[in-house]
């Protein structure tokens, strides 16, 4: 009861890349730099054990970034000849590459990192690939001239590193779609359809001795960067995006929902769209350095189970901590495994 799990990202440690950056540059390249990737994944798989979190992920230790980690890969894309294109509605400016051609996956993305994490812990492992929504959202498109038709080409790539990522013995994958949370009505249509078919057979074992896999989303408000705070004091009181696309999610395939909580304007009511569901509920904020109390993540969890059930719930941080200082993450970490041992003495009849 009340697993936890991050959201996603944590910290590159410094001698990894440039510390406390969403597009850090490698401090390393070759051989020298894939070794680094996996001496960060395997500190990163220790310090989740030792903060007692149930559900461990990589820290998307071997990727600059979290969409960009897996187009890099995908051919049809230039990475050469980069724009500057105003991203998440114009929020903030990024470079991205172009879509120039017909997008395909000549061979695996993530084994290195998926298969890494499996050999060094006995708990369930949960991998995060970027949405079709969001990849659409975060490159430019030179070739398709429609972004639902785009979408889903995604998601026909990310459906088959998916497969593989389960064949690898991943427990549960997870599509993050911050984009969800910014085009409301395009998420409710042809998102979550998108989706769906980038989720598509992950629940059926494909073969003996392999085990079907749970799939969720992460929706969430950004990572805990300026231009994301910002645009966050223009919501208002009430930040009532969920409220246009959780029924749709109610009404998919898709097993569970990551959404941001603690330390948010969302109405906690908007959790009970999500009926059937289970809801990894965000108890530990990416957006400040002050660092939560079991008894703050235990008031939370306590706060969600009026919508969501006890069996349903899961503890998660409400984004990625990937721009967030090493130490201030494993303090977090440590207050998230805490108070969710809280909440199950105290709620765990609830």
């Amino acid at each position: 009861m009340f697993e936890t799990a991050i959201a996603g990202s944590l910290p590159k440690p410094d001698w990894l890349a440039e510390p406390e950056k969403l597009w850090p540059r490698w401090k390393s390249e070759g051989e020298s730099l894939r070794k680094a990737k996996a001496d960060a994944t395997l500190l990163w798989i220790k310090l989740q054990e030792d903060a007692g979190l149930d559900i461990i992920g990589d820290g998307e230790q071997a990727r600059q970034h979290f969409v960009h980690g897996f187009v890099e890969q995908v051919s049809g894309i230039d990475f050469e000849n980069k724009v500057t294109m105003g991203i998440r509605n114009n929020r903030y400016d990024a470079q991205v590459p172009q879509v120039t051609g017909a997008i395909g996956l000549p061979g695996r993305v993530h084994a290195f990192e998926s298969r890494l994490l499996r050999a060094h812990t006995a708990r369930k492992i949960k991998f995060t690939l970027p949405g079709p929504m969001t990849i659409v959202d975060t490159v430019a498109d030179r070739y398709y001239g429609d972004r639902a038709s785009l979408a889903m080409a995604f998601a026909e790539l990310l459906n088959q590193e998916a497969l593989a990522l389960r064949e690898d013995g991943v427990d549960i994958i997870q599509f993050d779609e911050p984009a969800f949370n910014v085009y409301m009505r395009d998420a409710a249509d042809w998102g979550v359809r998108a989706l769906e078919r980038a989720a598509q057979g992950l629940t059926r074992a494909a073969s003996p001795g392999v085990r079907a896999c749970k799939t969720a989303v992460h929706i969430c408000y950004g990572y805990g960067i300026k231009a994301n705070t910002d645009w966050k004091q223009t919501l208002g009181q009430q930040w009532r995006q969920y409220e246009q696309v959780f029924p749709a999610l109610a009404a998919s395939s898709i097993a569970q929902v990551s959404l941001e909580c603690y330390h948010s304007q969302v109405p906690p009511e908007l959790m009970a769209l999500l009926e059937g569901k289970e809801v990894l509920v965000g108890v530990i904020d990416v957006a400040s350095d002050a660092i939560e109390t079991p008894e703050q993540v235990a008031a939370t969890i306590e706060g969600a189970l009026r919508f969501v059930p006890a069996a349903k719930l899961l503890a998660c941080t409400n984004c990625g901590l990937a721009p967030m200082g090493r130490d201030t993450a494993v303090h977090k970490l440590r207050a998230l495994g805490l108070g969710a041992a809280l909440a199950r003495e105290r709620f765990g009849t609830a």
